[in-house]
């Protein structure tokens, strides 16, 4: 999905509505959904991000090790995790990544049903773990973003009045356009809907999004192209002008002030993230959007990474802790797989958790700042 992810639908990657955004981890996060499968995202974003403060993280084990070395993995959900990455492996090109995924598939033909303790005995006897590291070992960050659902109308109608826009005729990716502003003021093409102006500024932070109309019907917004401009967090400016405190720059609060001050105020601060993103309609067929590997992100299972140290169809182990964003979560950890990317998603030790759909996800999505460790499973020949 991106809006700070990429091409894709944000990298990726949908009422978003105050939590909207939050994945949107604005100037902290970072996926969205796109379309294709390429190591050049777009979600989310922002290439400058705040760095979390160190918090308690389980050590490392010692490489080659199997998966039963790491810090939690007894009280992992095994069958869960099995299921997501067979779904998901498919995508993998690495040919030991093949043989595994191939195995999971016969477990799933041959064993009716998969159990908790086969799941885990498969990942056990097909994989080793290898530690992911920061140049200086420091923790990376985590953060998250979801699907928003957002109310939308055909014509513009009172606070309505921010349009939906495809791409302009002959657009072509990596093309640099004009800014929000200029684009808004004389768009190129027929508005596809018309949105509140917060809520379409966080759905092009997640790069895509669902939208109801008036008549109760429903389409899904995706990742249609983008100005070529980076993407700009506005959680940092906003808290260094005292719009919000340091500690209160969620997505939820963030919408919030936005919704409050919605008009000139709020156009001003939208403005200082000068990517914009461009949409299409698509039927809304009610599942989850697809990642920029081009398959449906299973919810809390699925990250967007930095395509030059992941691939799609990686197997990660997560451990979060210390986020220090009010309503924060105490801690992430478990097995996903790398099914996305995003333009603020960069380093060997980076995170985009891809938190479901609605707004309760995003509401938990946007408090999402922990300090990040990641170890890859390695699949055995």
């Amino acid at each position: 999905m991106d809006g700070r992810r990429g091409p894709v639908g944000r990298s990726a990657a949908g009422a978003r509505l105050a939590a909207a955004a939050l994945a949107l981890t604005l100037g902290l996060a970072a996926c969205a959904t796109a379309p294709g499968p390429a190591p050049a995202p777009p979600v989310v974003q922002p290439p400058a991000v705040e760095t979390p403060a160190p918090g308690p993280v389980a050590p490392a084990p010692p490489a080659g090790l199997s998966p039963a070395a790491l810090s939690g993995w007894d009280h992992e959900d095994h069958l869960a995790a099995f299921n997501a990455w067979l779904d998901g492996c498919g995508v993998a090109r690495d040919p030991a990544a093949r043989t595994q995924c191939e195995r999971a598939m016969q477990i799933r033909r041959t064993s009716k049903p998969v159990t908790p303790s086969l799941a885990r005995a498969f990942f056990e006897s097909g994989f080793s773990v290898v530690a992911a590291e920061t140049p200086d070992g420091a923790p990376g960050m985590l953060t998250a973003y979801f699907a928003p659902e957002y109310e939308a109308r055909r014509r513009p109608e009172g606070e309505f009045d921010t349009p939906v826009l495809p791409p302009p005729p002959g657009w072509r990716r990596g093309q640099v356009l004009g800014e929000r502003a200029e684009i808004e003021m004389t768009p190129s093409a027929p508005p596809l809907a018309w949105m509140r102006a917060e809520d379409l500024f966080f759905m092009q932070i997640q790069g895509s999004g669902y939208l109801t109309f008036e008549d109760g019907s429903k389409a899904r917004a995706a990742y249609a192209g983008d100005n070529g401009h980076p993407f700009t967090g506005i959680a940092r400016p906003m808290a260094e002008q005292g719009l919000l405190p340091p500690d209160g720059t969620s997505g939820e609060a963030i919408r919030a002030w936005l919704a409050a001050h919605r008009g000139r105020e709020a156009l001003r601060v939208m403005a200082l993230n000068r990517r914009y993103i461009f949409f299409k309609l698509d039927p809304d067929d009610g599942g989850d959007p697809n990642g920029a590997a081009g398959i449906p992100l299973p919810a809390r299972r699925a990250i967007a990474v930095d395509p030059t140290h992941w691939r799609y169809g990686d197997l990660v182990w997560i451990s979060a802790d210390g986020g220090n964003l009010v309503g924060a979560r105490g801690s992430y950890q478990g097995l996903v797989v790398a099914l996305d990317t995003g333009s603020a998603i960069r380093g060997p030790v980076r995170a985009d958790l891809y938190m479901g759909r609605g707004a309760a996800a995003g509401e938990e999505a946007g408090a999402v700042r922990h300090p990040l460790r990641m170890w890859r499973l390695v699949p055995r020949p």
